[in-house]
Parts: structure tokens; sequence; C-alpha cells
């Protein structure tokens, strides 16, 4: 027999079809080869299909792609590979399986297109609105009143296939030692929304890009961005009581999914070039020597309780991504505060969270995270606290992600409060102790000089039985959760009727005063003792031993109006106004 040679022989036992079994590694929508393998996740599915679509608000796809368990499906992943796909193609995800909330916690619907939970983009749509994607059916069976037969694929964002060829010119992360570090904490919306900020493209990443020659003059050797992983900005149902406007999602507390970054920050377009435009930012942010940190919530989504909507995680397999309830599995173990809880120690779900975090390591370059509600991430599958949680030990070990700037919110919405005691010693922590010590010091309350001395010594009280150094003292006195710091000197009450909550919602201790004027004034005695106590403020953060954090407009008394929880004022009650500066 004639010897063939390798390429005569690779082509002789090749598949030819247009779509092949695909491979069940990565997860996401990957390009390989001449196409594009899928593959996503879910134990307890019975179906699962492909949806591709031309445009974001298509409600019916251009091709679908039944995917046969026998070919299809290996262990619980379920994959195949297309030929001819390119970066800008649309798709989603329909998932079938047994529905019995009381029964196991199963809440498939074959109804719902779903977001791909690894989707590296997501391309927006202008009528994403919480209560359609809810898509409450009157007809329901009474065996659960949120199953809804009502198709969502013309509210529902589509997932982005994108390109990951991106010229990084030999960017790499910057890995600052803590000790030179200096935190700033900022909105990508809101640091250049404002019609003062004066750049080319207000609200976006490339519009952070134009204001970096002030970050540099400033001083500042971190940025830490609040959440800029896809979220549903319309989920929101309340309005503001005065104007009757509704009130949006600003903060981005509310993920959908966790590896996009948001369309709406693009300044390019939302059909894969905000991921585009996100490393761009980066590599600029790289070149001028200030390091990337991402606020991440892997703590909980927005699909919220059994009454929410149904756009990911719950469809792909509910009883594996959540924590339930062990007496009725309907109901939802909630330590977040929003109706739900990520299932964060279970094996699949921490390989989940790590896969995340390499992403935005890897294929992102961002230098380190702060994770919200950290503690919940300590919870075991009963909801307790774990003694040795294995996913941070996993986070802080991992041989990608080791040596990356790791910063816990250290308590959760159920009590528990770790600050001092966090995990490793690779975690620093987010001081509470030393926000509200700092704060009532300099306010005069008795008793506060031992504390306050603490604090500005590093804080061994809190730190040294767990074998930490000040380093892990990430020292604030505001954060974007609470006051600014021109607020904090100038109100001695919070102020948020506008959130339509009846001020009800936000903290009560903020241990602020007003110096007899609640809010603005004129009187330039009231003023003089409020930058005399900002500039306090300010100087005992960076003379503090531990790493300072400033809230971005601290520097130039930027103002809430009172409002001591913002999250849903997206308007110059939150923006920057560059004017002040």
């Amino acid at each position: 027999m004639a010897r063939r040679s390798f390429l005569d022989y690779l082509r002789a036992v090749s598949e030819r079809a247009a779509v092949r079994n695909g491979v069940p590694s990565p997860f996401g929508a990957r390009r390989l080869g001449s196409g594009v393998n899928f593959a996503v996740f879910s134990r307890h599915a019975s179906s699962v299909q492909l949806e591709l679509f031309e445009r974001p608000e298509d409600e019916r796809p251009s091709r679908v792609i039944p995917l046969d368990p026998l070919r299809h499906r290996t262990g619980d992943v379920w994959h195949v590979w297309i030929e001819g796909l390119h970066p800008g193609q649309l798709y989603g995800y329909r998932v079938d399986g047994p529905y019995c909330p009381s029964e196991g916690g199963h809440r498939f619907n074959a109804h719902k297109l779903l977001l791909d939970p690894f989707a590296t983009a997501v391309a927006p749509i202008d009528n994403w609105e919480f209560s359609r994607a809810l898509g409450y059916d009157p007809a329901a069976p009474a065996r659960d009143a949120s199953f809804s037969r009502v198709d969502n694929a013309d509210s529902t964002p589509k997932c982005v296939i994108t390109d990951e060829s991106f010229d990084w010119e030999g960017d790499r992360l910057l890995r600052r030692p803590w000790s030179e570090t200096i935190i700033y904490e900022a909105h990508v919306r809101g640091a250049t929304i404002h019609v003062s900020s004066g750049v080319s493209a207000p609200g976006t990443f490339r519009g952070l890009v134009e204001k970096l020659p002030y970050f540099q003059d400033l001083g500042v050797t971190a940025i830490e961005l609040m959440p800029v992983a896809e979220f549903n900005e319309r989920d929101q149902i309340r309005v503001d009581p005065t104007t009757g406007a509704t009130l949006t999602n600003y903060w981005g507390y509310n993920s959908v999914a966790f590896m996009a970054p948001k369309a709406s920050y693009s300044s390019s377009g939302g059909d894969g070039q905000q991921t585009l435009e996100f490393k761009e930012m980066v590599k600029a942010f790289h070149v001028a020597g200030i390091e990337v940190i991402l606020d991440v919530v892997l703590n909980h989504t927005a699909e919220g309780n059994e009454s929410g909507p149904t756009f990911a995680f719950r469809g792909f397999d509910n009883c594996i991504f959540y924590l339930l309830e062990d007496e009725d599995p309907r109901y939802y173990r909630d330590y977040t505060g929003t109706g739900n809880t990520i299932n964060a120690n279970h094996p699949v779900i921490r390989d989940i969270i790590l896969e995340v975090l390499r992403h935005w390591v890897v294929d992102m370059h961002v230098d380190g995270f702060r994770f919200d509600l950290a503690s919940v991430l300590g919870r075991g599958r009963t909801g307790l606290l774990l003694a040795d949680p294995p996913l941070l030990e996993r986070i802080a070990e991992d041989p990608i992600l080791r040596g990356i700037k790791l910063i816990a919110e250290a308590w959760d919405a159920a009590g528990a409060y770790q600050v001092g005691s966090f995990s490793e010693r690779a975690w620093a922590e987010w001081n509470g102790r030393y926000r509200d010590d700092v704060r009532q010091f300099w306010r005069g309350d008795p008793g506060m000089r031992g504390l306050f001395a603490s604090r500005l010594a590093g804080s061994a009280d809190l730190y040294e039985h767990s074998g930490k150094t000040p380093q892990s003292s990430i020292n604030y006195v505001t954060a974007h959760d609470g006051f600014t710091l021109n607020d904090l000197v100038s109100y001695a009450q919070k102020h948020n009727e506008a959130n339509g909550e009846s001020n009800q919602d936000g903290t009560n201790e903020n241990y602020s005063e007003n110096f007899g004027v609640e809010g603005p004034t004129g009187d330039p005695a009231i003023e003089r003792a409020r930058i005399q106590q900002i500039k306090n403020f300010l100087l005992t953060l960076f003379v503090s031993r531990g790493v300072p954090m400033m809230l971005g407009g601290d520097e130039f008394r930027r103002s809430q109006l009172g409002n001591n929880n913002a999250y849903c004022q997206d308007n110059e009650v939150s923006w920057f106004d560059w004017s002040l500066v």
C-alpha cells in the first residue's frame, strides 16, 4: 500500500458534516478551526437545543440545532460544533426537563430562551424589561404559579460569539505590591456621563481612558470598577415619588452573565465590540501604570426568588446553581438580600466560578477582584459558614489566579461578619471597622481614641490573630455604599426618598454630622468646618497603615444630596460633576 501524507490521511479520517459532535471543554462558545464549539452544563435536562439569531430583537431563530444526547452530551455537558459561524453571531438555548419545584427544585421551562452562563458578550435590546422577562401566565397550572408558557425570545437579549484574537502588544498584569497600592473606586458610566466630563465617549470604557491623565495626576495606582458584568438596568419596578420616573438598576449588583462586559458601557457597539473596548481600556490603564480591579458579584443572580424571571441559571439546572430550602425546595435560601444565593461550594459551581475568574484574568488582563458579599462564598450547601471553605482556598491557591489582588467584602446579608478573619492570608478585606471607628473619632464620639489609634496603626487587633498584616486591611472612609465624603460632613441623616422606599433603605448608622445645617449652605463658617473635616478624613486615610481606598469624586466634594444608597439613581445624583474639580 502506498504511504499517504499526513494531510491526505487527515482528510480521509476527518468529519465533514457542518454540524459535528463538538467537545465538552471549554464552556461557552469558542472558535475552533473553521467553526465554533458550544458547551453548556446541565445535569438534569432531558433536551437542549441551540438557536441562532440574526438580530437581537428577533422572536424567531434563523436556525435551530437540537442536541442529540447520544452524540452531543458528555457526562453533564451538552456540546456541539457548527461550521462557518463567525464573531458577531447571536445565539441562545432552550432547555427542557422536569418542572417540579417542590420535588427536587427543578424549574426547566422550554418556553424560555436562555442566556449562555458562559457568554462573553450579550447583545442589548431596547425592550428588555423585568415585567416581560418575568412572563407571568394567568393560565399557569396550579402546581406552581411561576410556570409560564409565555415565550420571551423577543424580550430577552441574545448571546454573542466574540473574537479572541485581540492584540495585547505585550501587555501583562502589573502585579503592583500592596504596599504601593492606592485604590480609586468608580462607576464606569457615572464617572464620565455628565456633560462636564468633556470626553468624546461619555459613560463608557473609552470615556474612562480619556480621563487617564487625571487619574495619573491624582496619584492613584488602581481603579476599582463597580460591576461591569452584563445586567438589566430596567429590572426595577419602583418610581421616584417626586418625578414619577421609573428608577433603574444603576449600580449593577444583579448579574445576568458573569463573563460578559456590559454592552451599554461600550461606545463602539454591543455586538461583541464591548469585549474589545474593555480590553482596550485595560491595556491603556496598564500603559499608564494603573491596575484594574473588578467588583464581582458571584453570590447571587438577577433571577431572584421563586417569583423571579428565568433567563439563564434557573433554566439550566436550578437545583445545582442555587441554595434551596431543604423542607420545600420551591423556596430559595437568601443570604444576599436579593432573593437567591449561589450554591458556591457545590463542586460544579466552584469550577464555574473559577472559570469566570480565570476568564477575566487570562482573556481580559484584569489585575484583581473585589468580591461582593464574599462571606456567602464560604457557606456550604446547608447555608452554614464552613470552617475552611474549599472555594476560597481554591481561588487563593489556583495556579492562574495566585498572586492577583483578592479583596473580600467580608460579610453578607444574613449576619456573617468576618472582618479580620476572612479565609487565607492571600485575601485582603474591606475594613468596615476602620470606616466606622475613624468616622466616630472625628465626629468626637467619646471613648474612640484607642480604637482610632489601632486603625491608624494597621488594625492589629483585627488581623494579627489570623497571621495577617496591615496590608490585608483595605482602609476606607467612604465607598459606593453609603454617604460620599462631602455628604458625610453635610448631613446628619440619610435622605433616600427619591429611591421610592419611603427612606427605609440604606443604613441608619452613618456616624455623620452636618455642623449645624442639613445639606448645602452658604454659611462660610460651616463651610470652613466641613472642608477641615474632609481634610482630616483624607489625611487619616493616607497616613494609616494598610491599603487606602477612596471613593471616586470625594477629592472634589461630589455630593449625592444625602442619598446613602443611590443604587437606582442613574442621574445627576450619582454622576461625577467635573466642574467641581
